[in-house]
Protein backbone atom coordinates (compact mmCIF):
# COMPACT_ATOMS: atom_id res chain seq x y z
CA UNK A 1 0.00 0.00 0.00
CA UNK A 2 1.09 3.46 -0.57
CA UNK A 3 3.26 2.28 -3.74
CA UNK A 4 3.03 3.37 -7.40
CA UNK A 5 2.80 0.94 -10.29
CA UNK A 6 5.38 1.12 -12.33
CA UNK A 7 5.05 -1.50 -14.80
CA UNK A 8 3.30 -4.78 -15.22
CA UNK A 9 3.84 -7.49 -17.58
CA UNK A 10 1.27 -10.34 -18.20
CA UNK A 11 3.06 -13.99 -19.28
CA UNK A 12 0.13 -14.63 -20.97
CA UNK A 13 -3.18 -12.98 -22.30
CA UNK A 14 -5.98 -15.19 -19.43
CA UNK A 15 -5.97 -16.75 -16.80
CA UNK A 16 -9.39 -18.66 -16.15
CA UNK A 17 -10.92 -15.64 -17.96
CA UNK A 18 -9.01 -13.02 -20.72
CA UNK A 19 -7.30 -9.98 -18.82
CA UNK A 20 -9.67 -6.28 -19.67
CA UNK A 21 -8.81 -5.18 -22.40
CA UNK A 22 -5.94 -2.37 -21.98
CA UNK A 23 -5.33 -3.54 -18.36
CA UNK A 24 -1.31 -2.88 -18.41
CA UNK A 25 -2.05 0.59 -19.34
CA UNK A 26 -4.80 1.04 -17.75
CA UNK A 27 -2.64 -0.29 -13.89
CA UNK A 28 0.51 1.58 -14.99
CA UNK A 29 1.06 5.02 -13.17
CA UNK A 30 -1.25 3.97 -10.65
CA UNK A 31 -1.20 4.45 -6.86
CA UNK A 32 -1.91 1.53 -4.68
CA UNK A 33 -4.56 3.20 -1.35
CA UNK A 34 -5.17 0.39 0.10
CA UNK A 35 -6.27 -3.20 -0.46
CA UNK A 36 -9.46 -4.73 0.71
CA UNK A 37 -11.23 -8.09 0.74
CA UNK A 38 -15.04 -9.36 -0.11
CA UNK A 39 -15.63 -12.83 0.26
CA UNK A 40 -12.27 -14.51 -1.87
CA UNK A 41 -11.79 -11.57 -3.49
CA UNK A 42 -9.04 -9.58 -3.12
CA UNK A 43 -9.95 -5.85 -3.89
CA UNK A 44 -7.03 -3.70 -4.67
CA UNK A 45 -7.81 0.16 -4.32
CA UNK A 46 -6.15 2.60 -6.85
CA UNK A 47 -6.41 6.17 -6.88
CA UNK A 48 -9.05 7.84 -9.41
CA UNK A 49 -12.15 5.44 -7.59
CA UNK A 50 -10.60 1.99 -9.14
CA UNK A 51 -10.69 -1.14 -8.15
CA UNK A 52 -8.33 -3.83 -8.83
CA UNK A 53 -10.44 -7.07 -8.40
CA UNK A 54 -8.32 -10.39 -7.83
CA UNK A 55 -9.65 -13.45 -7.33
CA UNK A 56 -6.84 -16.43 -6.53
CA UNK A 57 -8.80 -19.14 -7.34
CA UNK A 58 -7.53 -22.66 -6.13
CA UNK A 59 -3.85 -21.68 -6.20
CA UNK A 60 -3.39 -18.51 -7.11
CA UNK A 61 -1.04 -16.44 -4.94
CA UNK A 62 0.69 -12.96 -4.66
CA UNK A 63 4.49 -12.66 -3.39
CA UNK A 64 6.06 -9.50 -2.59
CA UNK A 65 9.85 -9.25 -3.56
CA UNK A 66 12.06 -6.38 -2.35
CA UNK A 67 14.45 -5.06 -4.60
CA UNK A 68 17.22 -7.26 -3.93
CA UNK A 69 14.69 -10.46 -4.38
CA UNK A 70 14.85 -12.85 -6.95
CA UNK A 71 11.33 -14.36 -8.81
CA UNK A 72 8.90 -16.77 -6.87
CA UNK A 73 9.72 -20.77 -6.81
CA UNK A 74 11.11 -21.14 -10.18
CA UNK A 75 9.19 -18.48 -12.09
CA UNK A 76 7.46 -21.37 -14.31
CA UNK A 77 3.86 -20.37 -13.29
CA UNK A 78 4.29 -16.45 -12.90
CA UNK A 79 1.67 -15.01 -14.93
CA UNK A 80 1.74 -11.40 -14.05
CA UNK A 81 4.51 -9.25 -12.44
CA UNK A 82 4.07 -5.94 -10.99
CA UNK A 83 7.57 -3.23 -10.83
CA UNK A 84 6.82 -0.87 -8.02
CA UNK A 85 8.02 2.79 -7.41
CA UNK A 86 10.22 1.21 -4.60
CA UNK A 87 12.22 -0.99 -6.53
CA UNK A 88 10.02 -4.08 -5.44
CA UNK A 89 7.70 -6.29 -7.27
CA UNK A 90 4.32 -7.99 -6.54
CA UNK A 91 4.08 -11.41 -8.95
CA UNK A 92 1.30 -13.35 -9.21
CA UNK A 93 1.51 -16.86 -9.64
CA UNK A 94 -1.31 -19.81 -10.54
CA UNK A 95 -0.94 -23.23 -11.30
CA UNK A 96 -3.79 -24.07 -12.37
CA UNK A 97 -4.86 -20.53 -13.33
CA UNK A 98 -8.62 -20.60 -12.06
CA UNK A 99 -7.64 -17.40 -10.71
CA UNK A 100 -8.91 -14.17 -12.93
CA UNK A 101 -8.71 -10.33 -12.54
CA UNK A 102 -10.71 -7.76 -13.64
CA UNK A 103 -11.06 -3.93 -13.38
CA UNK A 104 -14.11 -1.69 -12.44
CA UNK A 105 -15.16 1.54 -10.61
CA UNK A 106 -15.15 1.30 -7.02
CA UNK A 107 -18.06 3.16 -6.60
CA UNK A 108 -19.99 0.57 -8.81
CA UNK A 109 -18.77 -2.73 -6.85
CA UNK A 110 -22.06 -3.62 -5.47
CA UNK A 111 -23.76 -3.75 -9.27
CA UNK A 112 -19.96 -6.11 -10.38
CA UNK A 113 -21.84 -9.43 -11.58
CA UNK A 114 -19.07 -11.27 -9.08
CA UNK A 115 -19.98 -9.19 -6.04
CA UNK A 116 -23.45 -8.13 -6.19
CA UNK A 117 -25.27 -11.09 -4.78
CA UNK A 118 -22.93 -12.53 -2.29
CA UNK A 119 -23.79 -12.99 1.37
CA UNK A 120 -22.84 -11.45 4.75
CA UNK A 121 -18.84 -11.70 5.65
CA UNK A 122 -18.62 -14.36 7.91
CA UNK A 123 -17.13 -12.44 10.95
CA UNK A 124 -18.39 -11.49 13.89
CA UNK A 125 -19.45 -7.57 12.88
CA UNK A 126 -21.18 -8.85 10.05
CA UNK A 127 -22.96 -12.24 10.24
CA UNK A 128 -25.67 -12.17 12.94
CA UNK A 129 -28.06 -15.21 13.49
CA UNK A 130 -30.72 -13.82 12.28
CA UNK A 131 -28.95 -13.17 8.62
CA UNK A 132 -28.34 -16.58 8.95
CA UNK A 133 -31.91 -17.87 9.16
CA UNK A 134 -33.21 -15.57 7.01
CA UNK A 135 -30.75 -16.66 4.57
CA UNK A 136 -31.06 -20.79 5.26
CA UNK A 137 -34.91 -20.60 5.69
CA UNK A 138 -36.74 -22.77 2.93
CA UNK A 139 -33.90 -24.03 1.39
CA UNK A 140 -34.49 -28.03 1.30
CA UNK A 141 -30.24 -28.08 -0.07
CA UNK A 142 -28.08 -29.75 2.29
CA UNK A 143 -26.44 -27.59 4.88
CA UNK A 144 -23.03 -28.50 3.56
CA UNK A 145 -23.76 -26.87 0.38
CA UNK A 146 -25.67 -24.71 1.92
CA UNK A 147 -22.82 -22.64 3.82
CA UNK A 148 -20.38 -23.05 0.55
CA UNK A 149 -22.95 -21.12 -1.06
CA UNK A 150 -21.90 -17.76 -1.16
CA UNK A 151 -25.09 -16.36 -1.62
CA UNK A 152 -25.35 -17.57 2.40
CA UNK A 153 -22.42 -16.19 3.99
CA UNK A 154 -19.69 -15.27 1.38
CA UNK A 155 -15.95 -16.29 1.88
CA UNK A 156 -16.77 -20.03 3.38
CA UNK A 157 -14.32 -22.74 2.12
CA UNK A 158 -14.73 -26.05 1.90
CA UNK A 159 -12.28 -26.55 5.11
CA UNK A 160 -14.23 -24.28 7.31
CA UNK A 161 -17.50 -25.52 6.54
CA UNK A 162 -16.85 -29.13 7.45
CA UNK A 163 -14.52 -27.40 10.69
CA UNK A 164 -17.71 -25.20 11.62
CA UNK A 165 -20.51 -27.89 11.49
CA UNK A 166 -18.61 -29.95 13.30
CA UNK A 167 -18.34 -27.89 16.44
CA UNK A 168 -22.00 -26.49 16.03
CA UNK A 169 -22.82 -30.36 16.53
CA UNK A 170 -24.82 -30.11 13.59
CA UNK A 171 -25.11 -32.90 10.57
CA UNK A 172 -23.48 -31.88 7.32
CA UNK A 173 -26.42 -34.10 5.78
CA UNK A 174 -29.33 -32.07 7.59
CA UNK A 175 -31.28 -29.41 5.26
CA UNK A 176 -30.87 -25.74 5.27
CA UNK A 177 -34.52 -26.06 5.89
CA UNK A 178 -34.53 -27.95 9.19
CA UNK A 179 -32.05 -26.23 10.49
CA UNK A 180 -33.29 -22.50 9.90
CA UNK A 181 -37.25 -23.47 11.03
CA UNK A 182 -39.87 -21.45 9.74
CA UNK A 183 -39.65 -18.20 11.76
CA UNK A 184 -37.38 -16.58 14.44
CA UNK A 185 -33.95 -18.10 15.16
CA UNK A 186 -33.24 -21.95 15.80
CA UNK A 187 -30.56 -22.89 18.56
CA UNK A 188 -29.00 -25.18 15.51
CA UNK A 189 -28.61 -21.44 14.09
CA UNK A 190 -27.23 -19.82 17.22
CA UNK A 191 -24.54 -22.25 17.13
CA UNK A 192 -23.55 -22.09 13.37
CA UNK A 193 -23.25 -18.45 13.44
CA UNK A 194 -21.30 -18.99 16.61
CA UNK A 195 -19.24 -21.66 15.11
CA UNK A 196 -18.52 -19.33 11.88
CA UNK A 197 -17.23 -16.75 14.40
CA UNK A 198 -14.66 -18.93 16.31
CA UNK A 199 -13.65 -20.90 13.06
CA UNK A 200 -12.96 -17.70 11.30
CA UNK A 201 -10.95 -15.75 13.85
CA UNK A 202 -8.45 -18.33 14.65
CA UNK A 203 -7.89 -19.32 10.73
CA UNK A 204 -7.18 -15.77 10.64
CA UNK A 205 -5.15 -15.39 14.02
CA UNK A 206 -3.39 -18.64 12.30
CA UNK A 207 -2.38 -17.03 8.93
CA UNK A 208 -4.75 -19.51 7.17
CA UNK A 209 -4.52 -23.27 6.31
CA UNK A 210 -1.54 -24.81 4.74
CA UNK A 211 -2.66 -27.86 3.46
CA UNK A 212 -0.49 -28.31 -0.23
CA UNK A 213 1.08 -24.96 -1.53
CA UNK A 214 -0.58 -21.64 0.58
CA UNK A 215 1.57 -19.05 1.66
CA UNK A 216 1.07 -15.68 2.20
CA UNK A 217 2.49 -12.65 0.18
CA UNK A 218 6.16 -13.04 2.34
CA UNK A 219 6.19 -16.66 2.04
CA UNK A 220 4.63 -18.06 5.39
CA UNK A 221 2.72 -20.68 5.94
CA UNK A 222 -0.74 -20.89 7.80
CA UNK A 223 -0.97 -22.87 10.68
CA UNK A 224 -4.70 -23.13 11.20
CA UNK A 225 -4.45 -26.86 10.12
CA UNK A 226 -2.93 -27.80 12.95
CA UNK A 227 -6.76 -26.81 14.32
CA UNK A 228 -8.72 -29.40 12.52
CA UNK A 229 -10.98 -31.05 14.27
CA UNK A 230 -12.56 -33.64 11.20
CA UNK A 231 -11.37 -32.18 7.82
CA UNK A 232 -8.41 -35.21 6.42
CA UNK A 233 -9.20 -37.12 9.73
CA UNK A 234 -11.22 -39.88 8.38
CA UNK A 235 -10.88 -43.09 10.24
CA UNK A 236 -9.56 -41.43 13.21
CA UNK A 237 -10.91 -41.33 16.29
CA UNK A 238 -13.42 -38.34 17.16
CA UNK A 239 -11.73 -35.16 19.45
CA UNK A 240 -15.19 -34.93 21.50
CA UNK A 241 -14.75 -35.26 25.02
CA UNK A 242 -16.55 -39.05 25.61
CA UNK A 243 -17.09 -39.70 21.47
CA UNK A 244 -16.17 -43.43 21.09
CA UNK A 245 -16.88 -42.81 17.26
CA UNK A 246 -14.43 -42.37 14.02
CA UNK A 247 -14.32 -39.56 11.47
CA UNK A 248 -16.34 -39.95 8.46
CA UNK A 249 -15.66 -38.57 4.82
CA UNK A 250 -18.42 -38.75 2.51
CA UNK A 251 -18.87 -36.47 -1.05
CA UNK A 252 -21.15 -34.07 -1.33
CA UNK A 253 -21.24 -32.18 -4.83
CA UNK A 254 -18.13 -33.16 -5.69
CA UNK A 255 -16.61 -32.28 -2.63
CA UNK A 256 -15.00 -33.97 0.15
CA UNK A 257 -16.94 -33.73 3.70
CA UNK A 258 -15.63 -34.49 7.18
CA UNK A 259 -17.60 -35.10 9.99
CA UNK A 260 -18.86 -37.24 13.01
CA UNK A 261 -21.68 -39.39 13.17
CA UNK A 262 -22.19 -39.20 16.68
CA UNK A 263 -21.80 -35.66 17.69
CA UNK A 264 -23.50 -34.00 14.28
CA UNK A 265 -26.80 -34.43 14.37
Amino acid sequence: MGRRIEQVELRRPDLRFPFPKGFEGSLRGRLVERIDRRAKYLLIRLENDTTWMCHLGMTGRWTLLGADSSQSDDGSHDWVVVDLDNGGRAVFSDYRRFGFMDLLETAEQDQNRFLAKLGPEPTPDHLTPIDLAENLRGRRTPMKAALLDQRTVAGLGNIYVCEILFRAGVSPRRTAASVAGKSGVTERVERITAATHDVIVEAIDAGGSSISDFVNVEGELGYFSHNFQVYGREGEPCLSEGCEASIKRIVQSGRSTFYCPDCQR
